[in-house]
């Protein structure tokens, strides 16, 4: 006898005790041309088939064939929106090895992206159960880790700036602007980072960078200012080398190592993660867009996807299993594609940090930028339909400190910071190097911005009672909005 099993859920069915028991999925999908609206329940459940114990047809059911058992283990769908396309699905948490989340995104992720009758798929939120978040390591540090590593007492916004050019200047150059910027205004500028791009060139060569720039933080924290980071990248595709980079930053004295998360991909981070010389771990992002970017309107759920994806906020989880301790996620209002969703995986990744302002106008906030980080304040991040969100329980998991960078400059710190919370690492590049007064002048700026924000000032009312500021020099090239990086 040949069967194919069911894979779609009784009506108002729901998984009981879905954190103990269930891995759950919120995908939406977009019918290929030609394919009938009455195909799209058919589709789902073979999202659910295809990502769990199903195939593309009926097979043999004998004593030895493994049906019984597939038939325990199938993915079920439920909480079908044929409007809008948008569906759930419900896998048991044993369908899948503990700790391998290479492993794991071979069902949710994996060939479902190849059936004939879809032209579109994204995955908008994960949320899984406690038997697979215990399994992973999490962040070493996390938000409260790194503040007593530093010594901070007080919850400010942590500051720093990228070289720009982004590459171009030598292992000794960057080391001089290391120590422009550390020697600044107060003292009080937290980090200097590498680009990307920056690896290991025949005119910026890793070792010699990474020993340059940390006898300076060396040198600049034995002169009593405040504790450095130096967030060096060693992204390679040898895992080995990353360790012997990482390895190299512990014995000069550093703090962090940074990666190039996406582009290293999940096993490195899991690797670097387990066996890092006790480093904070500094996620960059480059290359997400290629995963996460969906140009469509349906990447608000409703209306049409134009590809296939995966949300952000799906990878920051991820990653926050993994263990990062900071990770980047963009900007308010900084990109050409605003959907809201920097804050929304701050929050997810943040749970505890809960934004206090009630005015959406006071700060420039939407209410649906509101609400969704509201809805995921919580030491248990909440489920909003609204935003096809489903929360998260991490458990024992610390936080992990995101990461707001493209576009800013003094001028939008009281806007981040109020957006965002105060556990956020602000990235300023050009918005210090671009200063009109040189690096130094806009190191000034940053550090006025943040002693205003800290005091509870916008920055128009600290330029307006300080017209000679560094931070009303700032003001007056940029403005106080984000730019917008087209």
């Amino acid at each position: 006898m040949a069967v194919q099993l069911n894979y779609l859920a009784p009506a108002g069915w729901q998984p009981e005790k879905a954190d103990e028991q269930y891995v759950i999925v919120q995908f939406k999908l977009q019918l290929a041309t030609g394919v009938g609206e009455n195909m799209f329940i058919q589709a789902a459940a073979s999202v659910a088939a295809e990502s769990s114990t199903g195939t593309w047809t009926t097979v043999e059911d004998r004593a030895d064939s493994g049906m019984k058992t597939a038939d325990d283990y199938k993915a079920i769908v439920f909480d079908i929106n044929e409007h809008d396309h948008m569906f759930k699905v419900a896998y048991r948490a044993d369908l899948f090895e503990p700790g391998n989340i290479s492993g794991f995104l071979a069902g949710p992720a994996g060939n479902i992206a190849g059936m004939k009758m879809v032209q579109g798929l994204r995955i908008f939120d994960i949320r899984f159960p406690r038997s697979l978040v215990e399994s992973f390591p999490g962040p070493r540090f996390g938000i409260d880790g790194l503040r007593q590593l530093l010594g901070q007492t007080e919850k400010q916004p942590i500051l720093g700036t990228v070289p720009k050019p982004k590459v171009g200047r030598t292992a000794a150059e960057q080391a001089i602007l290391a120590k422009r910027l550390w020697s600044a205004g107060d003292g009080s500028y937290d980090f200097i980072k590498d680009d990307e791009n920056l690896t290991s060139l025949p005119f910026n060569k890793f070792e010699d960078r990474c020993r340059a720039i940390l006898k300076v933080q060396r040198d600049i924290e034995a002169s009593g200012q405040s504790k450095k980071l130096y967030l060096c990248n060693v992204t390679h595709s040898d895992i080995d080398i990353m360790l012997s980079r990482a390895n190299l930053i512990a014995e000069e004295g550093g703090r962090v190592m940074m990666m190039d998360i996406v582009t290293t991909g999940f096993a490195a981070v899991h690797t670097m993660r387990q066996k890092n010389p006790g480093l904070f771990i500094h996620g960059h992002r480059a290359m997400h867009g290629f995963m996460t970017r969906e140009s469509g309107a349906g990447i608000r759920g409703q209306g049409s996807l134009w590809g296939f994806s995966v949300s952000m906020l799906t990878l920051a989880k991820i990653y926050r299993l993994l263990g990062v301790d900071s990770l980047h996620i963009g900007s308010p209002k900084s990109k050409m594609q605003d959907y809201g969703e920097s804050e929304l995986i701050d929050a997810a990744m943040n749970p505890a940090e809960v934004n206090g302002y009630d005015s959406f106008s006071q700060f420039h906030i939407t209410r649906e930028e509101h609400h969704a980080y509201q809805a995921l304040s919580l030491n248990e991040t909440k489920a909003d339909a609204n935003f096809h969100t489903l929360g998260q329980n991490w458990y024992s998991l610390k936080p992990v400190w995101s990461v707001a960078s493209g576009g800013l400059h003094p001028g939008v710190i009281d806007t981040v910071v109020n957006k965002l919370g105060r556990d956020i690492f602000i990235q300023l590049g050009g918005g210090v190097l671009g200063h009109p007064g040189g690096a130094e002048r806009g190191v000034e700026a940053a550090l006025e911005a943040r002693q205003a924000v800290m005091r509870g000032q916008t920055i128009k009312e600290y330029v307006k009672t300080n017209p000679e500021s560094a931070l009303a020099e700032a003001v007056a090239k940029w403005g106080t909005e984000p730019k917008i990086v087209y």
